[in-house]
């Protein structure tokens, strides 16, 4: 199998390919847990031996080589707009937000609070004026709903006040119905809605080496649905996967493989993508890090291996564990999501607003989280080399000791070869001073405030609201 050329290759080829046969020698010779029966039954079709006191499958290899070869090399995540779709497995690399953080930070007091579905709205709001995030993934639970309405209240807020795709976890396989009913009426029909999805769903699977009964049945159900699907791992350095990277990269490979096999064995062809969320543990407290620079070493090198494979894939990064909009707030976010872009990453989540080990939103920090993307954005662009953008024209034609500001060429090249910020501060500092003297955060913050004054837009006309309300009982805002 061979792998596309990116920028940054954190493993050599030769280790790629140890990593994929230790996969196959685990996968075969260990196996794996299935609590789901139903995914079980059908593994059972294809299991080379099955341990049915333990539930434990084990494939030959040339299986696992048969399933990974029917996943589409592809997967398109439509915008209703058109101009935010997200050609996973084309060699462009696109960010968006995720989760799924308990907690908001409130900016003027600096603590904590229980999200509720009104920060989810303010939060898609914000996220669709940020040109550098180009996917809308529900970042927070809403704490103020019961667990039944979750999935078809996220989703609905998500597709009201943003016109990028919209891609969730889930958590009731009712709610897993209603949501794709709601995207179907949303995109005109059952057929339009497969033709160009424009939501998608993320199943959780439990590390190391087992297929959990409840997602299991999920991953199921949406696969035979259509509906792009996500298939995360998130193994842990030093407690559900080995200490050594290279160890937790193998539980990663597998766990994401096993899902990722399932959902064939469910429908041949469904599009699917491999996730990775590896981190790491403290093992001063065994608690969950979510921004330690090995997560982003290894994100980097899981979307090799998705590489490898052909399969599209989904990285972490951007995650900072600061409890403030401080220093910390941004190189970790700044190192970790320049990392896993460079290695070329379809998709990264967790990539805006995300702190406090993945706890917690910040309105703020998805607006800086912005900037970093832009930047990101524009290094792995790279650097165009070609007979005009090396401008011997006008280097011959101004020569020594010239400048080369009216060259038409710089006009030109200040739009398309410079990233330009938006929230970056750089004035002089008598003009600074004379400005308020802001920080980043303040200005943030400001451009917060200016989003939320505004009206909101809603993204579904007043006609398909009203029909979703009335089959499922969301309440409707004051008539446009």
């Amino acid at each position: 199998m061979e792998r596309s050329r990116h920028r940054y290759n954190l493993l050599p080829d030769e280790d790629i390919k140890k990593i994929d046969a230790a996969t196959m020698e685990v996968l075969s010779q260990v196996g794996f847990e299935v609590r789901s029966p139903e995914a079980l039954e059908l593994f059972k079709g294809v299991a080379c031996s099955i341990d049915s006191e333990r539930r434990t499958v084990r494939l030959k290899e040339n299986v696992i080589r048969d399933l990974l070869g029917m996943v589409p090399q592809t997967v398109t995540l439509y915008a209703r707009d058109g101009k935010h779709d997200c050609v996973l497995g084309s060699g462009r690399v696109y960010y968006g937000t995720g989760g799924t953080a308990l907690d908001m930070l409130d900016y003027e007091s600096g603590t904590t609070r229980r999200a509720e579905l009104r920060d989810l709205e303010d939060i898609a709001r914000v996220v669709q004026e940020m040109d550098n995030v180009d996917l809308f993934l529900l970042p927070t639970y809403p704490s103020d709903l019961p667990v039944e309405d979750v999935d078809v209240h996220r989703f609905y807020t998500g597709l009201k006040y943003t016109a990028k795709h919209v891609m969730g976890g889930v958590y009731t396989s009712k709610g897993i119905k209603d949501v794709i009913q709601m995207a179907e009426v949303v995109a005109g029909s059952s057929s339009a809605l497969r033709e160009r999805p424009i939501i998608s769903m993320i199943t959780c699977g439990i590390s190391p080496l087992r297929l959990d009964s409840r997602y299991g049945a999920y991953m199921i159900q949406i696969a035979r649905e259509g509906i792009p699907l996500v298939v995360p791992a998130e193994p842990l350095c030093g407690a559900t996967a080995p200490m050594s990277l290279a160890g937790t990269l193998v539980i990663q490979n597998c766990d994401a493989l096993i899902h990722v096999m399932l959902t064939q064995l469910a429908s041949p062809g469904c599009p699917v993508i491999y996730g990775c969320v590896a981190s790491s543990t403290d093992l001063r407290n065994l608690s969950y890090l979510g921004a330690p620079v090995e997560s982003g070493m290894l994100n980097a090198a899981a979307a090799q291996l998705t590489q490898y494979y052909r399969i599209p894939c989904y990285a972490t990064a951007g995650i900072s564990d600061s409890k403030t909009l401080d220093l910390q707030c941004g190189y970790e976010s700044a190192i970790s999501s320049l990392l896993v872009g460079l290695a070329g990453a379809d998709f990264i989540h967790d990539a805006a607003g995300l702190m406090e080990f993945a706890l917690t939103i910040s309105l703020e920090k998805l607006v800086m989280d912005n900037e970093i993307l832009g930047m990101a954005k524009r290094v792995i662009r790279g650097i165009e080399v070609s007979e005009e953008t090396l401008c011997l024209d006008d280097i011959f034609r101004i020569g020594p000791g010239g400048n080369f500001l009216t060259c038409p060429k710089t006009r030109k090249f200040m739009r398309s070869e410079h990233y330009h910020p938006v929230l970056s501060d750089l004035e002089q500092r008598p003009v600074w001073e004379s400005k308020g003297a802001s920080t980043s955060a303040q200005r943030a913050h400001r451009i917060v405030l200016d989003i939320l004054e505004k009206r909101p837009e809603f993204f579904l006309d007043e006609g398909i609201r009203k029909k979703i309300s009335s089959i499922f009982n969301i309440r409707l805002e004051q008539p446009d």
